[in-house]
C-alpha cells in the first residue's frame, strides 16, 4: 500500500516565512503608527501627517520622482528590449544588462559620485571642450539620472520577455496587410507587450516611491520623499511611531499603484482594442 502523501505540508514553511517576516512586520508597523511613545493607542500620528503641509509636500515628491523615474525608464527601455529581440546571441546580451544588478546599491552611488563630481569623469571630458565644470551632484537631475540608470534592468526584462513571446507571424501578417510601422506597433505589438510593461511599471514605481539612498548621497538634501523621511524618524529622531505612521501610507500608496497597474482581463483587453 502506498504512502499518502499530503501537498498542505509542503506549504508550511512558505506559510511560516509569510507569516514571520512579511504579515507581522507589517502588523507591528500598523500598531506603532496607532500607537504613542507610551504604547497608548492614538490617531494624532495619521492626523500630525494629513495636517502638516509638509508630509504632503513628501507624498507628492515621492509619487513625481516616481513616476519621472519610471517615465524615464520606459522610453528607454522599451525600444531596447525590442531591439533586442533583434540581435543575435540574446542571453550574452542579457547578462550584460543584468551584471550591474549583482554590484552593491552602495557601490553603484558612490562610483557615480566620483563620475559626476566636480573634478570626475563628465567633468574632466567636458574641460576637453572648455565647458565646466558642471555641478552634477546634489540635483534633481542627477538623482533621476542615477535612479533611472539602476532601475533600468528591472523594467526591460519583463518587457523583453513579453515582446519575444510574441509570434512573429502577427507582426508580418500586419504588415502583409498594409499596415504602417506605427500602426503595427499600436494595435499589434503594444496590446501584446502591454502586461510586460505593466509589470516593469510596478517593478520601478513601487521602489521608486522609498528611495532614500540615493536621495541621500547623490541627490542630498535637495530631494526629499518619504523614503527619507522614514530613515529620519527611524535612525534620527528615534521616533518610530511617526516613522511607522509614514510606513504604512507609503504600503497604501503601493497597494494602489498594484491595482492601478494590475493586469486587465484579456478579454477585457480584446474588447477595448476592438
Amino acid at each position: 500500500m502506498k504512502n499518502k502523501r499530503h501537498p498542505g505540508l509542503f506549504a508550511i514553511p512558505y506559510v511560516l516565512w509569510i507569516a514571520f517576516f512579511v504579515i507581522l512586520p507589517i502588523l507591528l508597523i500598523v500598531w506603532y503608527s496607532f500607537t504613542n511613545t507610551n504604547q497608548h493607542l492614538t490617531l494624532q500620528n495619521y492626523h500630525t501627517f494629513f495636517a502638516n503641509g509638509t508630509f504632503l509636500r513628501m507624498s507628492l515628491n515621492s509619487f513625481w520622482y516616481a513616476f519621472l523615474i519610471t517615465l524615464a525608464t520606459l522610453l528607454i527601455s522599451y525600444p531596447a528590449a525590442y531591439f533586442l529581440t533583434k540581435l543575435k546571441k540574446q542571453q550574452f546580451w542579457l547578462l550584460l544588462i543584468i551584471l550591474p544588478t549583482w554590484i552593491n546599491l552602495l557601490l553603484k552611488a558612490y562610483a557615480f559620485i566620483g563620475i559626476l563630481g566636480r573634478q570626475g569623469l563628465v567633468n574632466q571630458f567636458l574641460q576637453l571642450f572648455g565647458l565646466g565644470p558642471v555641478n552634477m551632484l546634489f540635483t534633481n537631475f542627477g538623482f533621476l539620472l542615477v535612479a533611472t540608470y539602476i532601475e533600468i534592468p528591472f523594467m526591460i526584462l519583463p518587457i523583453y520577455n513579453a515582446i519575444v513571446a510574441i509570434d512573429p507571424a502577427l507582426i508580418q501578417a500586419s504588415e502583409d496587410l498594409g499596415a504602417s510601422k506605427w500602426q503595427t506597433f499600436r494595435f499589434v505589438l503594444w496590446p501584446l507587450s502591454r502586461a510586460g510593461v505593466e509589470s516593469g511599471i510596478q517593478a520601478i514605481f513601487i521602489p521608486s516611491l522609498s528611495l532614500f539612498m540615493l536621495t541621500r548621497l547623490i541627490g542630498g538634501n535637495r530631494v526629499i520623499t518619504l523614503g527619507t523621511a522614514i530613515e529620519e524618524y527611524f535612525m534620527t529622531t528615534m521616533n518610530w511611531n511617526m516613522g511607522a505612521t509614514i510606513g504604512v501610507i507609503l504600503i497604501v500608496m503601493m497597494i494602489l499603484v498594484m491595482l492601478l497597474t494590475g493586469n486587465k482581463p484579456a478579454h477585457g483587453r480584446r474588447m477595448h482594442h476592438e
